[in-house]
C-alpha cells in the first residue's frame, strides 16, 4: 500500500469512526425515547436495560451506516478540496479516481459486511429483541408493578409499598382496585398486608398469592333507594389467589403488529421459503373462493368458452308465475342474498388484501438486504464528489447536504415500502425506488468532480441564511 492510499484510508476511517459513534448515540437515544414506557418505572436492572438495548440496536444499521458513509465522505474529501491536498495530488499527475481507488476498496468491504449483517444479525437480534419484549414480564414478573404507584395490569389497578426478595416477587402492603366490566369504576378493592408473585416461563399466567387481607366489593341493588341498605360486603381472608394475564401487559399495537411481520426475523432463504407457501396458498384461496361464487350465481368459469356463441334459454318471466302477495316475498328474499354476498365479498375481500400484504412484505424484506448493501457504495459516489465540489469540511455545510440527501433517501425507502405493501407498485420497485432515484445524482456529482468541473454552485442553499444573519448583525449593531 503506497503512502498516498495509507494517508486517505487512515483520514476516511478517522472521520467515519467518529461520524459513527457520535450518530450510533444519537439513534441509540431516539431508541431510548421510542421505549421510554417499556423502560421507565418497571424497576429493570441494569443487565436487563443492556440486553434491551443490545436487541434493539443492529436495526438501527440500516440509517446509521448509510449516513455515516454519506457524511464522512463529504466532510472528508471537502476537508481535502479546503486545503488545497485535492489540487496538490492533480498536480502531481493523481487522478481523483486513483485518490478514491483505495476507499472503494473499503466500501465494497463494508456493502458486503453491511449485507451479511442484514441477511443474519438483523433477522435474528429482531427476533431476540421481539420476543424480550412480549415476555419481559414473564423474564421477570416483579417489573410490571413498580413501589408506591398504581399499575394498571388488565382489569386491575394494583399497588405495592414495598418489594423484596431475588426478583421483588415478595410485596408487602397491596391494594388491588378491580374494574367493573360495566365501565362504573372499580367496585372491587382488595387489601392485603403481603402477597407473592409466581411465574413460569412457559405459561402466560402471573399468579398473584395475597395473605391476610381483606376483600371489599360494593353491591349495587337493582332499586336505587335501596343503596343504603347494601353499602358493601367485606370478608377477611388468609390466603387469596389471583391470576394475571401476562398477555394484558403487551397491548401496544406496534408490538402487535411487529410479531405479526415475521418477515424482518427471517433471512433470504427463510424468506424464499415462506413465499412459496404463502403464494401456492393464496392463489388455492383465491381459485377455490372464484370457484364457489361461480357455482353459487350460476356463472360459468371456462374462460374458453366463446361467449359470442351461447344464446340466452327461452325461459317464462319470474313475475308471471307470482301472486301480488308473494311479489314483496320474493324480492326481500332477493335483496338479503345479495347484502349477503356483498358482506361475503368484502370480508373475502379483506382477507386476500392482508395476505397480499404479507408477500409484498416478504419480497420487499427480500430486496431491503441487497438494498442496505447498495446505499453504502451510492452514499459514497455521492458524498465523495460532493465534498471535492463544494470545498467545505467540517460539520457546518457538509452537515447541511448530508441531512437532506439522507432525508430524500429514508422517505422515499419509507413511501415506496408502503406503496409496495398496498400493491400500487411491484415490491422490487418500491425496496429501490430511493436508489434508482438517487443513482443519476451520483453519477452527475462524479462526472463533475473527475471533470474537474466546480461549475455546480449551491449558494442557493446558504444565501438565505447568510442573508438572515447579515440583518440580525445590523439590527444588533443599530
Amino acid at each position: 500500500m503506497k503512502i498516498l492510499d495509507r494517508y486517505l484510508l487512515k483520514s476516511f476511517l478517522i472521520t467515519f469512526t467518529s461520524v459513527f459513534v457520535i450518530l450510533f448515540f444519537i439513534f441509540i437515544l431516539q431508541t431510548v425515547w421510542l421505549f421510554i414506557s417499556e423502560l421507565a418505572g418497571k424497576d429493570l436492572d441494569i443487565v436487563m436495560i443492556v440486553k434491551f438495548l443490545a436487541f434493539a440496536t443492529p436495526k438501527l444499521m440500516p440509517m446509521v451506516l448509510p449516513l455515516t458513509v454519506l457524511l464522512s465522505s463529504i466532510m472528508m474529501f471537502g476537508d481535502l478540496a479546503e486545503h488545497y491536498e485535492f489540487a496538490a495530488m492533480k498536480s502531481a499527475g493523481v487522478s481523483f479516481f486513483r485518490a478514491l481507488k483505495i476507499l472503494i476498496i473499503f466500501i465494497f468491504g463494508l456493502s458486503l459486511a453491511a449485507f451479511f449483517f442484514a441477511n443474519n444479525v438483523i433477522p435474528y437480534s429482531e427476533y431476540k429483541f421481539i420476543n424480550f419484549r412480549k415476555n419481559i414480564a414473564q423474564v421477570k414478573p416483579a417489573m410490571a408493578i413498580a413501589e408506591g404507584q398504581f399499575n394498571d395490569i388488565g382489569n386491575i389497578n394494583i399497588k405495592v409499598e414495598k418489594k423484596s426478595g431475588d426478583k421483588g416477587e415478595h410485596l408487602e402492603g397491596v391494594t388491588i382496585h378491580k374494574k367493573s366490566n360495566l365501565g362504573e369504576g372499580a367496585k372491587t378493592v382488595i387489601k392485603s398486608k403481603k402477597g407473592e408473585l409466581i411465574s413460569s416461563l412457559n405459561s402466560n399466567l402471573l399468579q398473584l398469592v395475597l395473605i391476610d387481607g381483606y376483600y371489599y366489593e360494593d353491591i349495587t341493588p337493582k332499586d336505587y333507594r335501596e343503596r343504603n341498605k347494601l353499602p358493601f360486603a367485606k370478608v377477611y381472608f388468609k390466603k387469596y389467589n389471583i391470576n394475571i394475564d401476562l398477555s394484558k401487559l403487551n397491548t401496544d399495537e406496534s408490538l402487535k403488529e411487529e410479531i405479526k411481520n415475521t418477515n424482518t426475523m427471517l433471512k433470504i432463504s427463510d424468506l424464499r421459503y415462506s413465499l412459496d407457501s404463502l403464494t401456492k396458498s393464496y392463489k388455492k384461496e383465491v381459485s377455490s373462493f372464484a370457484d364457489n361464487n361461480y357455482q353459487r350465481f350460476g356463472v360459468t368459469n371456462n374462460y374458453n368458452v366463446d361467449t359470442t356463441k351461447i344464446t340466452k334459454p327461452k325461459t317464462t318471466d319470474l313475475e308471471t308465475l307470482l301472486t301480488v302477495e308473494q311479489k314483496p316475498i320474493v324480492l326481500n328474499v332477493a335483496e338479503s342474498d345479495l347484502l349477503s354476498a356483498k358482506q361475503n365479498l368484502e370480508m373475502n375481500e379483506s382477507s386476500f388484501q392482508s395476505r397480499q400484504k404479507e408477500i409484498n412484505n416478504h419480497w420487499h424484506s427480500i430486496f431491503e438486504k441487497f438494498v442496505i448493501a447498495y446505499a453504502c457504495i451510492l452514499m459514497f459516489f455521492i458524498g465523495a464528489p460532493l465534498g471535492a465540489i463544494i470545498r467545505k469540511g467540517g460539520l457546518g455545510l457538509p452537515i447541511v447536504f448530508a441531512m437532506l440527501i439522507f432525508i430524500t433517501f429514508h422517505f422515499m425507502n419509507t413511501f415506496g415500502k408502503k406503496m409496495a405493501q398496498e400493491s400500487q407498485i411491484a415490491p422490487f420497485l418500491g425496496a429501490w425506488m430511493s436508489s434508482i432515484f438517487l443513482t443519476p445524482l451520483a453519477i452527475y456529482l462524479t462526472k463533475k468532480a473527475v471533470n474537474d468541473n466546480g461549475d455546480v454552485n449551491f449558494d442557493f442553499i446558504t444565501e438565505p441564511f447568510q442573508k438572515i444573519y447579515t440583518k440580525l448583525t445590523q439590527r444588533k449593531t443599530e
